[in-house]
């Protein structure tokens, strides 16, 4: 028998994650053709600069300054976008991937978010796939979970802690006194923030990766517009001190459920109990927690960001399933909660500043 021909990938984006892609290719060979039934090389990259050390050797691989350029060569069987943003570049390139009759591999949620439909729908029509395991909670594989694991599951709720560097803030702020613009400035300097900071303690990246979790859980339509919005920029030191002394702690909190007026998708700061799972997260690390009408409620915990999980959380690696097996992009038209959101706490504490509605 005939050894199978190589997967060859083009990798749109050499930041962190796609850093973290080139050095699992080139260092983990021999196990990734083990588990995948083929060998996995990169052919071509792109990037803005070419000159920027990025510490990995690219010298083997074709360069293309024009992200669609690569989605369109010939020499590419799969499309890896790891550039982000919604728009621009990242759209055009994916779309034209689409177009070329390629699969794509993506960890951009904010693409998806917001164009997840059209380019799912687009996919479809050309008999191929978007995969996104690396897209929500870094190295979580909550998208696996939820389209293998659990799908004789009727998911009743998701939520979870989804945005490392408001957690890091809160954490901080609780751990060491500290006030918020002190702990902002703080990851800032550290780098924790997006270049816009208003992605991260807006509550955007997270809602981002709430709509989708949602989108895959209750088969619904990605509508991230329909996600309540709430950020962390209010929460002050004397609120994460009254939470405390109620036995409770602060979070971002995500939550989708289907109630009897629809799917209710909500990212805002919530109160969660001091000893639960979600209370004792700290630092940068993510939490998903699934409850179907089978399993009931399972955790999951583990870095939602960083190069080697992100990297290594890609579908690339399961590309020998078949595709009706795998974690792939297909939006569908049609317990006691052990969390409170902090509007119950704010109306008694400050009214004028703190808004939201209970749930």
């Amino acid at each position: 028998m005939s050894a199978a021909a190589p997967l060859r990938l083009g990798l749109a984006g050499l930041g962190t994650v796609g850093v973290g892609v080139v050095k699992i290719v080139q260092s983990q060979a021999d196990l990734l053709s083990a588990r995948t039934g083929r060998t996995v090389q990169i052919t071509a990259v792109s990037a803005r600069d070419r000159t920027k050390n990025r510490d990995a050797d690219l010298s083997g691989y074709a360069w293309e300054t024009d992200p669609v350029a690569l989605a369109r060569r010939d020499d590419v069987d799969v499309f890896v976008e790891v550039m982000g943003g919604h728009d621009g570049p990242a759209k055009a390139a994916t779309e034209a991937a689409i177009a070329a009759g390629k699969d794509v591999v993506t960890a951009n949620k904010a693409l998806l978010a917001h164009h997840g439909q059209a380019l799912a729908l687009a996919a479809e029509a050309q008999g191929r796939v978007i995969r996104f395991e690396a897209a929500v909670a870094g190295g979580i594989p909550v998208i696996k979970a939820l389209t293998e694991g659990l799908a004789g599951n009727r998911m009743k709720r998701v939520m979870g802690v989804m945005n490392g560097t408001c957690n890091y803030i809160l954490t901080r702020m609780q751990s060491a006194g500290l006030p918020y613009d002190v702990v902002f400035e703080e990851a800032r300097q550290l780098g924790y923030l997006e270049a816009d900071p208003n992605l991260d303690v807006g509550g955007i990246d997270a809602g981002h990766k709430l709509s989708l979790l949602a989108a895959i859980a209750f088969g619904t339509r990605v509508s991230f517009d329909a996600v309540e919005l709430e950020g962390i920029g209010n929460v002050s030191i004397d609120d994460i001190r009254l939470a405390e002394d109620m036995g409770y702690r602060i979070k971002l909190l995500g939550v989708a459920q289907m109630t009897g007026r629809g799917l209710e998708q909500r990212m805002t700061p919530c109160l969660v109990p001091s000893a639960s799972p979600l209370g004792q997260l700290q630092g940068g690390t993510n939490m998903v927690v699934l409850e179907g009408d089978s399993v009931g409620q399972i955790v999951l915990r583990g870095p939602g960001a960083g190069m080697g999980p992100t990297a290594s959380a890609s579908p690339l690696w399961r590309l020998r399933l078949p595709r009706s097996q795998t974690a792939s992009l297909s939006m569908r038209t049609p317990c006691r909660s052990i969390a409170i959101c902090c509007s119950k706490i704010r109306a008694k504490a400050s009214p004028k500043r703190w808004s939201g509605r209970p749930w």
